[in-house]
C-alpha cells in the first residue's frame, strides 16, 4: 500500500513540474510576441547602440521606438551612440549629406574692397540759407508776384516798402549837405547808415536831391523761396523776417549707414550717387560729415554727402543710393552664406574628413560681393559648409556638440594686417587721432587727400604739432585707418 502511495506522489510532482515549465515558456513566448522591437532598442545593425529615433525634418522631437513620423510620411531615423561624439563634432552618413544638398567652401585669403551702399534722400544745403529781414518799420505797398517754391535769381525784387521815418532823416541830410559843411554832412550821412539805409539808397537820395521813403526789398542770393512772410497792405516791424531763400548750387544727400558698418566710412571720402530719376547716370560727391547721433529706431547713423547741383537737376526729396568706395585690402574670406548669426554669436560649420562636422565661433568684419571677412576664429584652408549648414547645426545642438571657441585659432589667423606708408602734413591733433594732408597711397589706390587717422597709441603724437611734416605707417585693422608709426621728415610750415 505504501509503495502505491509513493508512486502516486511521484506522478503528481512530475505533473506539477511540467505545468510550471509550460507556464514559464508560455509567458516568455507571450512577451516576445507582444514586444518584437524590444531587442532593437539597445542594439541596431552590426551591434551599434541606438539612443533614440527622430524625424530629420523635426530633429528636436525624439521617439523611443521606430516607426512612421507623426509629422511627415517617412520612417523615423535612428540616432546611434557612436554619432554623439561630444566636442569633437557630429558624423553624418555621406548619403544623407548628399540628400541635404551640403556644399563646402574653403576659407582663403583674398582682397576685399571697402565698398558700402546705403540709401539716402536729397535735402537743401542748410549752410546756403539767406534770411531777408526789414531794416525799418513800415508798410508793404506791393509784392512782386512771388510765392514759396519759386526759383529766383540773386537781386530779384520781393516787395516795395514805405518807410515814413526815413523821410525826415533824408530831408535833414539834404539840408545839411546844401550848407557845404563837410563835417556836418558826414555826420548826417552816417546817421542814415545807422538807420539801416543801404549805400545804394543814400546815393540815390544824393543824386535826386529828394527824400525816397519807398524802397524795394531784393534777394541777396539766388535759390528757391522756402518761406515768404510778406503780403500787400500789411505793416511790418524792424527786424521782421520777410523771406527765407535756400541756395541750389549744392545739395545734401543724407544717407543711412548701419552703425555696425560706420567704421568703414570717413569724412572727406569720395562717393558716387545714383538716382532713379536719372537711370544710368552717376553723380560724384564727397562725404562731408557723419552726424554724431544715431537713430534709435533703425540703429543707423546719418552720413551727409555734399553734391554739386549743376542746372538744378537734383531736387530735395529725391531718393538716391550712395556707394562708398575704398581700396581693396587683404582679408581671410568665406562665402557670406556660410555665416550663421544667432544674435548672440556668429558661427561657421567646419567640415572634417569622414563626414564629421563641428561648429566654430568666429568674429567677422566687412562684407562685399557675397564674401565676408573673418577677423578671428578660422584658419586659412579650413573647409566650411556653405549650404545646408543650418540642419547640421541643429544636429550638432541635439548632440551637445560645443562650438570651437575663437581662442583655438592658429597664429596664422592673428597675423598683423599689412602696413601702408605715406608722408603728409599735420593739420589737427587730438588725444586719439591726427588729421593729415597726405600724399597718394598707391597700394590702396588712394589719391592725395586730407583725412583723420586713429592713433594706435596716444604717445605717438608726443613732440608733434600742427604743421609738422611726417612720414607714417598705418594699417586698416577692422576697416579703420590706424597709425602705427610716425616720424618727422622736415621743419614745420
Amino acid at each position: 500500500m505504501s509503495a502505491l502511495n509513493n508512486t502516486r506522489a511521484r506522478l503528481a510532482f512530475a505533473a506539477a513540474a511540467l505545468l510550471a515549465v509550460g507556464g514559464a515558456a508560455g509567458f516568455g513566448i507571450a512577451r516576445l510576441s507582444n514586444h518584437p522591437e524590444a531587442t532593437m532598442a539597445a542594439a541596431g545593425p552590426e551591434g551599434r547602440q541606438i539612443l533614440y529615433w527622430y524625424d530629420p525634418m523635426v530633429p528636436t522631437q525624439r521617439f523611443d521606438k521606430p516607426g512612421k513620423s507623426p509629422f511627415m510620411d517617412m520612417q523615423l531615423v535612428p540616432k546611434y551612440a557612436d554619432e554623439a561624439v561630444g566636442g569633437a563634432g557630429v558624423q553624418i552618413d555621406p548619403a544623407r549629406v548628399q540628400n541635404l544638398g551640403v556644399r563646402l567652401a574653403t576659407a582663403q585669403r583674398g582682397s576685399l574692397a571697402s565698398e558700402l551702399t546705403a540709401p539716402g534722400v536729397i535735402d537743401f544745403n542748410q549752410r546756403d540759407l539767406a534770411i531777408v529781414q526789414a531794416r525799418a518799420a513800415g508798410f508793404v505797398q506791393r509784392v512782386h508776384a512771388r510765392a514759396p517754391g519759386d526759383v529766383i535769381a540773386a537781386g530779384a525784387p520781393l516787395a516795395d516798402l514805405l518807410v515814413p521815418e526815413w523821410g525826415g532823416a533824408q530831408g535833414e541830410y539834404l539840408a545839411v549837405r546844401r550848407t557845404g559843411d563837410a563835417r556836418l554832412t558826414q555826420a548826417a550821412r552816417q546817421r542814415l547808415t545807422l538807420l539801416g539805409m543801404s549805400p545804394g539808397l543814400i546815393a540815390a537820395v544824393e543824386h535826386s536831391g529828394r527824400p525816397q521813403t519807398t524802397i524795394t526789398i531784393t534777394t541777396p542770393t539766388g535759390g528757391v523761396i522756402r518761406t515768404l512772410g510778406v503780403r500787400a497792405g500789411m505793416s511790418i516791424a524792424k527786424g521782421q523776417t520777410l523771406a527765407e531763400i535756400s541756395g541750389l548750387g549744392t545739395v545734401w544727400l543724407n544717407a543711412a549707414i548701419p552703425e555696425a558698418l560706420a567704421g568703414q566710412v570717413r569724412p572727406g571720402q569720395p562717393v558716387t550717387v545714383t538716382l532713379p530719376a536719372y537711370p544710368g547716370e552717376i553723380f560724384p560727391g564727397r562725404l562731408s560729415t557723419i552726424l554724431p547721433e544715431a537713430a534709435a529706431d533703425s540703429r543707423t547713423l546719418t552720413a551727409r554727402v555734399e553734391l554739386p547741383n549743376r542746372n538744378g537737376r537734383l531736387r530735395p526729396g529725391m531718393y538716391g543710393e550712395v556707394r562708398f568706395s575704398g581700396g581693396a585690402t587683404p582679408a581671410l574670406l568665406v562665402p557670406s552664406e556660410a555665416v550663421i548669426r544667432t544674435g548672440r554669436r556668429t558661427l561657421v560649420m567646419l567640415a572634417h574628413d569622414g563626414g564629421r562636422f563641428r561648429p566654430a565661433e568666429v568674429r567677422v568684419g566687412r562684407e562685399s560681393g557675397g564674401q565676408t571677412e573673418v577677423l578671428a576664429g578660422l584658419n586659412e584652408g579650413e573647409k566650411v559648409v556653405a549650404s545646408g549648414q543650418f540642419l547640421i547645426d541643429s544636429e550638432a545642438s541635439l548632440s551637445g556638440v560645443q562650438a570651437r571657441p575663437i581662442a583655438t585659432q592658429s597664429p596664422a589667423a592673428t597675423a598683423a594686417p599689412a602696413l601702408y606708408q605715406s608722408t603728409g602734413r599735420i593739420e589737427q591733433l587730438k588725444a586719439r587721432s591726427v588729421t593729415l594732408s597726405h600724399e597718394p597711397v598707391p597700394a590702396l589706390k588712394w589719391p592725395a587727400m586730407t583725412m583723420a587717422f586713429t592713433l594706435a597709441d596716444p604717445r605717438l603724437a608726443r613732440g608733434f604739432k600742427v604743421g609738422d611734416r611726417v612720414a607714417f605707417a598705418f594699417d586698416q585693422a577692422g576697416g579703420v585707418p590706424t597709425i602705427r608709426r610716425m616720424t618727422k621728415t622736415g621743419a614745420a610750415q
